[in-house]
């Protein structure tokens, strides 16, 4: 490829500019060799000529082409040169807003001065895990990098970030160490990892300032080592620092600050803890003021200073400490301030003894102020024979005082590093580490000094390890590609170093001269002319003798001496240092112990590298008894930089050059000079230079022969071999074989090659689109011919028919106007005749009529006077009735604008309340439809009471007239004073009926009056209503015609708020259940560690196994009132007073015991009033009838015989009964009781039969009564002779007097148990008029309270009457609801427990009954009876299951802990949880509560044990989800709530649970089931997510869609593992297949299913789009084609399994947006429109980076412009979206177990053999 050829017409190439540095032009024309200039024209159209060095011939730079333009690596650029790099940064940083780019393995970080939201935690996931070059550069790359081969090659690794000052070097070491922090957090709970960031705002406090360049500029170099344990968790970390700048503490220039600590301390001066530093604002001080402006913009001290102190806490200094050190930064302040007054000689300085600096100085590090005073004016000098004691000048005083100043801030530094480090010190073993670097970079200004000269020289070492490392780096790559190579040339700075520090270098003959006593800076720079004149590195000024110029790797940078001495020696007088060694606090004097000066070599650089102070005292330094004294700054720092260096080249290096785009601060400007500058000092372009000094662009044959198929011939695609393919391809296209070689794996192409064949690709294209474009444009050309033609053809027709139709339309015309002027000539003349005879007619006409009109106008106006008088008199008086009417409506209209206002403020205040207004009407319709049914339920209750009232009146009067039969029967047989006494009975008895009548009629008369007031509210009440409604439609027909659709959209709103709060909480509670599975299992490994071994784990440590974690067994009914009651005595009033449920339920409760308190008085007062009447009656009853006493006694005797044998009957009968439930439960076999229960059976019938006897006697005695009574009105006899039985019908029988006697006595009997009749009957109608009585009067109370309420409501206006009855209403109707609830909640309970009762009960007397007749037929036919047992057992198998306690262990063994899902294969589903469900079924038949817990705690805890031990096993996993799942559900299902049961056959209902409520179970279980579905879907992620981005991204589903661009030497990076680690879409497929087969073949239930399917494509969405927003290279139009495509066949896998319902393809929503964006055409403001509707599901931050990061694979594809971008942002700028840019892929949707009954009954499961569970028997 000659010159000619690249240098042709329309190249495009790079010039250099003053301003801008390169500039881009085109050539106009070809270029000849030995041409002496070229032909250009730049940008703006300017033609320029380009001269050309003929002898060097030095043609300009080339230029990409666009499609390389804004790469992220800079080594993918074809043609590697600064101007190439510089676009491609700047391309990057303004377009772009990326402000990260690789540079080979370098990263390039530019400071954008603004924050960016690129460094949250989803971020940190995002590259978690990531090859390097997967994914956009990022420090976060960089630190995964560091981590992946610290894990992987268990190797130390460093990352070394270096820049100027303001380039942002401290913030990237910051985010790496965060990132470390978050991935490698500490296993344990020392939280050791935010130690390690809280040491950030620690060191930023004390050694960050403000300068011209940065407001938050590190004045120190620092080394983190974070040291990492076998499981690469931090455990540690250790800090070095280097050459803090001490010179700013005590001089700052013009806009630039101190340290942040000091501003931070007078920011927080007014705190009380800080009185007594004696501190005001940063301007009143020397030291913090000398800078100008003393704040920042946007930083606030104060909250800064807070931050520090909770750093210092969480670091362990204890509160005494950081008092102290606040203490010794303030003096050092206070020290600044003190005021030193000259002497008149000159020669001797004084401090007052008042000044008030000096003595808070003093007071603050507990020194004397006389010694103090003395020696910063005085100083000691020691000669051989005597000691002298000399003044100082004014100058020296400051030297001394700025010095000790230094002095006391450097070793504070050093003592706050060496605790830091202490509190990151770890006692485990460290494993690895990673180092982060943060060290200035290269650095030049207008005078340099010493500073300058270290910070450039510790740049230099560490430039020549970055050269050999990236050298080291290329030579690897090419032996390992197994490739010839030659040793590439690149710049070894190791001469430039030498000259520094060898012997005899600068440093050496600077510690000499430091050595001398009258050395100088002047003689020491003499020395180095004369020894280093000679070198290439070395240079001397012309116009100085005191610089000198070190040519170094960036630049030549000129040195002023002035300062090297004495900054080297770095001295302070050893009589101040005494003084504070001798401070009372301990911590000062701590501080400058000699111990703590004389570190020795071997301690790390940190403790004392950066401020070694040697202590100068007045004798002769040669004479220095301590050698450590010797060391200067220059020699401590050059021993510091080795020990960094050895430590560099131990670990594995990744380099971070942070770069400034400009000096003003200014966000996302680009300064080319200054970005440049840097590029040549941070090592950039050298890594540029030896990459294009060998092979910089590099291919895999599988992306070369996609990316450039189309140079390659169709006969050769036959070729299977891509290899072969590619290599003919090359060898045809690239004459020249040194500008390519084949490697292994690989093609290596010289530097421009890629761009050629780019070249020959676009001409390819170029000019198959012109042949495309060719034959179309002929094909329209073609058609628009003949288009043309047909259409000309026709207008010709047209053109000659019209010119046809128009000649006869002329000829037409002409014949007609002839016709018209013969016709209009003829009316002409006929119209003037007519015109002069109607003018003599008119003429007449008016003469005659002027006349008539005279006569006619006289009559007229006599008329008209007429008519005025009448109208003015009648308008006179109607305006006398208008002004009478006006005034009236004026009268009418005040008031009724008065009332309109009123009712208009009312309205308004309703209006306000519309919507309570509507609840209220509509509760108003409710109550009172209540109260109609209430009302008629009262009527009917009154029926039944009237209908009861005339039974019993019937009842009475027949009974009345018994008694008055009964009354003559005595009378005759008896005398006149028993006759007499039954008359009075009988009189009082019709006295009580008459009483009870008047009563009853009372109470009538009563109840119809309230019945007609009732009504008469009622109807109110309607009217009301009524009334109400109409207000009510008004009311709403305004509001709905106002809001209708806002009251949509806000119950819309509502609702979905209300189901996303209902989301967020069902998330958040299995949020807190992973989080405390994840602690549980954290408790586990944290014991494990804890007790190495073997070992058996206790079965009372679980988190679920002990007995206080798990639920009760619920067997207690629910209390109403009294539990109220309690539960206020319980709780508290304060809590109770809370539930309006319960506040009612306890004011009902004292209303029912106030009116039983009044009902109990009240009977006892009656009682009372009985006895004494009873009294009373019984004085004379007792001379009367005696012989009725003594039969009353025996026969009360005898009643009580009676019952006292029917109670035991009764406890007999119990206790057997009891006795053989018991036998029959406790036997196993049905034949042990058939005796006994025979005999028992017996025993009952004869006591029937006895009963049956009794109660026929009874009867027989009571119709000899009644006929002895009816024989005997029928007689006349009335003698009391007992022998005379005349009135029986046997009398003339002989009769026995005991006979008669006992049948005398039985009469009387008789008559006994009538008269008890009777008067249990009275009482009864007694007890049913005083309850009518006190219904009457609670109605009556009732009344008053209505009243009382009534005259309360008249009082109110009419709306506060509404309101205030409704409210009553709603109270009352409130309580009845109460008393109707707990009704019937009481009625439910008694139903359940007698249901259950009777169930049980039927179920034993129907095993008794099938164990009689098994015993009968055992007795009839013994040998046939075993067969049918047999089969009658298994046959009535009850579904239960029975074990022994101590199969327990067994039972969990066998069931749970080691199943296989293999060994269940073919059987039913689930089976595990059908036969425990048997298992607890029989332990609550049995009532056996322990058996219950015993049984489900072991297999919780025997289910988390498997799924522990198998928590990588989707089959297990999946297995035991649906084994939970259908316990649970089994537990629901047979629980007898109906609520469950509703679904259930009749035979499955006896199958529920009878004794047990397991309510709380299902709440572990249900607990248990969540943690087991995200286990489930932890490792369903776990295996689909590394095939996620491959086969959804980079995948070719379409062949031949995508063409690989060009790509960098990230693709090469060492984190590529080797193997082909890609997948295709089929993968994931398969993989959902496995997954939805094993889960269908478990019986998990479908719900489930689809929820596992939704999380998995919610997966899937979010881990592609966050990679789509994180690399550029798959953000193009093919890669949304492919896309597209890879969606659509997801969205047919889940139709084809009928998963679509499952929401998944709506969680892949931004995912599809995000592909159609990627095919929108993206140029107009249309298109702007049409993607900001589109892309609803995307936030305007991810939009904006997708078409930031959107890439043309090829040149005939235009880029997105910045102002396209412009106008999205402003669409979309009201979108309320989030700021997080990333999908978090680790959320999980909050999952639900719908219930789900099983049709399966438990009698139909049957057990395999492979189970091993012969120990369980079948009930």
């Amino acid at each position: 490829m000659s010159v000619g050829e690249l240098y042709s017409q329309y190249t495009r190439v790079w010039i250099p500019d003053p301003d801008e540095v390169w500039r881009s032009a085109e050539l106009t024309k070809d270029y000849k060799e030995g041409e002496k200039s070229l032909q250009l024209k730049l940008e703006d159209e300017t033609i320029r000529e380009y001269p050309i060095d003929v002898q060097s011939n030095q043609l300009p730079f080339l230029r990409n082409p666009d499609i390389l333009v804004g790469e992220n690596d800079l080594t993918a650029l074809s043609y590697l040169h600064e101007p190439a790099v510089l676009h491609n940064l700047k391309v990057r940083f303004l377009e772009s807003n990326h402000i990260y780019t690789y540079c080979g393995i370098v990263l390039v970080a530019i400071n954008p001065y603004e924050q960016l939201p690129i460094y949250g935690q989803d971020v940190i996931y995002a590259y978690s895990g990531q090859n390097m070059g997967d994914m956009d550069p990022h420090i976060f790359a960089v630190a995964e990098e560091a981590y992946k081969q610290m894990a992987r090659d268990e190797k130390n690794q460093s990352i070394i970030v270096s820049g100027e000052s303001g380039a942002g070097k401290t913030v990237s070491a910051k985010y790496a160490m965060r990132y470390f922090a978050t991935v490698g957090g500490s296993a344990s709970e020392t939280n050791i990892e935010e130690k390690v960031l809280a040491s950030s705002p620690i060191m930023e406090a004390i050694g960050n300032a403000k300068t011209t360049r940065n407001d938050n500029s590190s004045r120190f170099g620092k080394y983190i080592q974070i040291g990492f344990d076998k499981r690469y968790h931090i455990i540690g970390a250790n800090m070095r620092t280097y050459l803090l700048e001490k010179s700013r503490v005590v001089f700052q220039a013009d806009d630039e600050r101190n340290y942040h600590i000091f501003y931070q301390l007078c920011a927080a001066a007014s705190l009380p803890e800080f009185k007594e530093l004696a501190l005001t604002c940063a301007e009143d001080f020397f030291y913090t003021s000398q800078g100008g402006d003393t704040s920042i913009e946007g930083v606030d001290d104060a909250e800064d200073f807070e931050k520090t102190r909770q750093a210092f806490t969480l670091l362990g200094v204890r509160e005494s400490h950081q008092i102290s050190i606040f203490k010794i930064i303030a003096s050092i302040l206070h020290l600044g301030s003190v005021e030193i007054q000259a002497e008149r000689d000159g020669d001797s300085c004084s401090i007052s003894p008042q000044d008030e600096h000096l003595s808070n100085f003093c007071r603050l590090l507990g020194v004397e102020h006389s010694q103090m005073e003395h020696w910063l004016c005085h100083r000691k000098l020691v000669t051989t024979s005597e000691t002298y004691v000399k003044t100082m000048s004014l100058q020296q005083v400051v030297n001394a005082r700025n010095a000790l100043a230094k002095h006391i801030y450097a070793q504070l530094f050093n003592w706050i590093v060496e605790h830091i480090n202490k509190a990151l010190h770890t006692s485990l073993k460290q494993h690895s580490f990673i180092g982060v670097l943060d060290i200035y970079g290269f650095e030049t200004f207008e005078i340099n000094s010493f500073e300058q000269f270290c910070i450039n020289f510790a740049n230099e070492k560490l430039q020549q390890q970055f050269n050999s490392h990236v050298f080291k780096l290329e030579q690897e790559e090419y032996m390992k590609e197994q490739i010839p190579w030659t040793l590439i040339d690149f710049y070894d700075n190791q001469p430039c170093i030498d000259l520094i520090e060898a012997k005899l270098g600068i440093l050496d003959l600077l510690d000499e001269e430091c050595k001398v006593p009258k050395g100088t800076d002047q003689n020491w720079v003499q020395k180095l002319y004369d020894r280093h004149s000679s070198s290439q590195h070395f240079q001397k000024p012309r116009m100085s003798s005191t610089s000198f110029i070190v040519v170094h790797f960036a630049d030549k940078v000129e040195y002023l001496s002035d300062g090297f001495l004495e900054k080297n020696r770095d001295t302070v007088y050893e009589e101040q240092i005494n003084i504070l060694k001798a401070s009372k606090f301990p911590l000062v004097s701590d501080l400058f112990h000699d111990d703590k000066d004389a570190i020795p070599a071997t301690t790390p650089a940190g403790k004392g590298s950066s401020s070694k102070i040697n202590i100068r005292s007045a004798k002769p330094p040669m004479k220095a008894p301590n050698k450590d004294h010797k060391k200067t700054v220059g020699h401590q720092f050059r021993n510091s930089l080795n020990r960094l260096m050895e430590t560099l080249n131990a670990t594995t290096p990744h380099y971070v050059r942070c770069i400034k785009p400009n000096d003003d601060k200014l966000p996302f400007y680009f300064d080319p000079k200054r970005a440049v500058q840097q590029l040549r000092a941070c090592g950039v372009l050298e890594t540029i230079r030896i990459s294009a000094a060998g092979y910089p662009s590099r291919w895999t044959y599988h992306d070369f022969f996609n990316r450039y198929r189309v140079l390659v011939k169709k006969r050769e695609l036959a070729n299977t071999d891509k290899k072969a393919i590619c290599k003919s391809v090359l060898e045809s296209l690239i004459r020249d074989p040194d500008k390519f070689q084949f490697g292994r794996t690989k093609i290596f192409f010289r530097a421009g090659q890629v761009a050629y064949l780019e070249k020959l690709r676009a001409d390819k294209f170029r000019a198959a689109t012109i042949m495309i474009q060719k034959t179309v444009r002929g094909w329209l050309q073609r058609v628009k011919y003949h288009r043309l033609k047909k259409a000309t053809m026709t207008l010709q027709r047209y053109c000659r028919g019209y010119l046809a139709r128009r000649l006869a339309e002329h000829l037409r015309r002409t014949r007609a106007a002839v016709v018209f002027q013969k016709q209009y000539r003829m009316l002409r003349d006929r119209r003037a005749y007519q015109r002069v005879r109607r003018a003599a007619v008119v003429v007449q006409a008016f003469a005659r009529a002027m006349l008539v009109r005279r006569i006619y106008r006289q009559v007229l106006m006599e008329h008209k006077a007429t008519i005025i008088q009448k109208h003015a008199r009648g308008w006179m008086a109607r305006r006398c009735f208008w002004r009478q009417r006006h005034a009236a409506i004026v009268i009418q209209c005040a008031f009724r604008r008065l009332k309109a206002k009123q009712e208009l403020k009312a309205l308004k205040i309703e209006a306000r309340s519309a919507e309570h207004l509507k609840r209220l009407n509509v509760g108003m319709e409710n109550k009172v439809v209540q109260l109609q049914r209430k009302i008629d339920e009262q009527n009917k209750e009154i029926k039944t009471l009237l209908e009861k009232l005339s039974t019993i009146t019937t009842i009475h009067a027949t009974e009345v007239e018994k008694l008055n039969r009964e009354l003559s029967c005595y009378q005759q047989n008896q005398g006149a004073e028993g006759s007499l006494q039954l008359q009075e009975e009988v009189q009082s008895l019709r006295n009580e009926l008459q009483r009870a009548h008047s009563e009853r009629q009372v109470l009538e008369d009563a109840h119809s009056r309230e019945r007609d007031e009732l009504r008469k509210r009622v109807a109110d009440l309607k009217q009301e209503n009524a009334l109400l409604k109409d207000e009510k439609e008004q009311l709403n027909n305004q509001i709905l015609c106002q809001s209708k659709d806002e009251f949509a959209q806000n119950s819309m709103k509502e609702n979905l708020l209300m189901r996303k709060e209902l989301e967020e909480e069902r998330s958040r509670y299995q949020n807190l259940v992973k989080e405390y599975s994840r602690l549980e299992q954290r408790y586990d490994n944290l014991r494990d560690e804890q007790t190495p071994g073997h070992r058996r784990n206790p079965s009372n440590q679980s988190s679920l196994e002990s007995d206080s974690n798990y639920p009760s067994i619920s067997t207690s009914e629910v209390g109403d009132t009294e539990d109220a009651l309690q539960q206020v005595e319980e709780i508290g009033v304060e809590k109770a007073a809370m539930d309006m449920t319960v506040f009612l339920k306890l004011q009902k409760r004292v209303r029912e015991l106030e009116q039983e308190r009044k009902k109990l008085q009240v009977q006892l007062e009656k009682r009372e009033q009985q006895e004494s009447k009873k009294g009373q009656m019984e004085q004379p009853k007792n001379a009367i009838g005696l012989d009725q006493d003594s039969d009353l006694a025996y026969n009360s005797l005898k009643r009580q015989e009676l019952e006292s044998e029917n109670k035991k009957l009764k406890n007999d009968l119990n206790e057997l009964r009891k006795a053989v439930a018991d036998q029959a439960t406790q036997n196993n076999s049905p034949h042990s009781s058939p005796d006994s229960y025979s005999l028992l059976l017996n025993q009952l019938k004869l006591a029937n039969e006895e009963l049956e006897v009794r109660k026929e006697e009874v009867l027989i005695l009571r119709t000899q009564i009644v006929n002895a009574d009816q024989h005997r009105l029928a007689g006349k006899s009335t003698e009391p002779n007992i022998n005379a039985r005349t009135s029986w019908p046997n009398s003339e029988k002989h009769v026995d007097p005991e006979d008669a006697i006992e049948a005398y006595h039985g009469v009387c009997q008789t008559n006994r148990l009538l008269e008890a009749q009777l008067q249990a009957q009275s009482l009864e109608h007694e007890e049913e008029v005083e309850s009518l009585k006190a219904q009457l009067e609670a109605l009556k109370e009732e009344m008053d309270k209505q009243q009382q309420t009534f005259c309360q409501t008249l009082l109110l206006s009419p709306e506060a009457q509404v309101e205030f009855g409704v409210q009553q209403e709603i109270s009352r109707l409130t309580n009845e609801n109460l008393d109707l609830k707990e009704l019937v909640e009481k009625l439910e309970k008694n139903e359940r427990k007698l249901k259950k009762q009777l169930k049980i009960y039927m179920k034993k007397v129907q095993d008794l009954e099938a164990a009689q007749a098994l015993a009968q037929s055992d007795r009839r036919h013994h040998e046939l009876t075993r067969q049918v047992t047999v089969q009658r057992k298994e046959k009535d198998f009850q579904g239960m299951l029975e074990y022994h306690k101590e199969d327990e262990a067994a039972l969990i063994r066998n069931l749970v802990t080691d199943l296989k899902p293999q060994m269940l294969s073919g059987t039913v589903p689930c089976l595990p949880a059908y036969i425990l469900y048997m298992c607890i079924r029989h332990a609550d038949y049995t009532n056996d509560d322990l058996k219950v817990h015993s049984l489900l705690t072991s297999t919780i805890n025997g289910i988390k044990k498997v799924l522990k031990k198998h928590n990588d096993d989707f089959e297990m996993t999946t297995f035991w989800l649906s084994n939970t799942c259908r316990l649970l559900h089994c537990l629901k299902q047979y629980s007898g709530d109906e609520g469950f049961m509703t679904q259930n056959t009749a035979k499955q209902n006896e199958h529920c649970l009878k004794n047990f409520d397991l309510t709380e179970y299902r709440q572990v279980l249900s607990d248990l089931s969540i943690q087991i579905y995200q286990q489930l879907i932890k490792i369903a992620e776990g295996l689909l997510q590394p095939m996620i981005v491959s086969a959804m991204l980079e995948n070719e589903s379409i062949q031949g869609l995508s063409g690989m661009k060009p790509m960098g030497y990230r693709k090469r990076s060492s984190s590529m593992v080797d193997g082909d680690n890609s997948y295709c879409l089929e993968a994931i497929i398969h993989q959902m297949n496995s997954f939805h087969m094993v889960m269908c073949d478990q019986g998990l239930d479908p719900e489930i299913i689809l929820q596992v399917f939704k999380q998995l494509f919610y997966m899937i969405n979010a881990v592609t789009l966050n990679n789509l927003l994180l690399r550029k290279d798959v953000c193009s139009w093919s890669t949304g084609m492919q896309l597209r495509y890879n969606i659509s066949q997801l969205e047919e896998w889940l139709r084809g399994r009928n998963l679509h319902q499952s929401g998944a393809v709506q969680t892949m929503e931004p995912l599809i947006q995000a592909a159609q964006l990627l095919q929108l055409k993206k140029k107009t403001r249309e298109d702007a429109e049409a993607i900001c509707s589109l892309c609803t599901s995307l936030s305007t931050q991810q939009i904006v980076k997708i078409l930031n990061l959107y890439t043309p694979l090829n040149e005939f594809e235009e880029r997105v412009t910045v102002s396209f971008i412009r106008t999205i942002q402003a669409q979309l700028q009201d979108r309320n979206d989030p700021q997080q840019l990333l999908l978090d892929f680790k959320h999980m949707f909050p999952v639900l177990f719908p219930f789900n009954p099983s049709s399966l009954t438990m009698d139909s499961i049957h057990i395999p053999a492979c189970l091993n569970l012969e120990f369980l028997n079948e009930v």
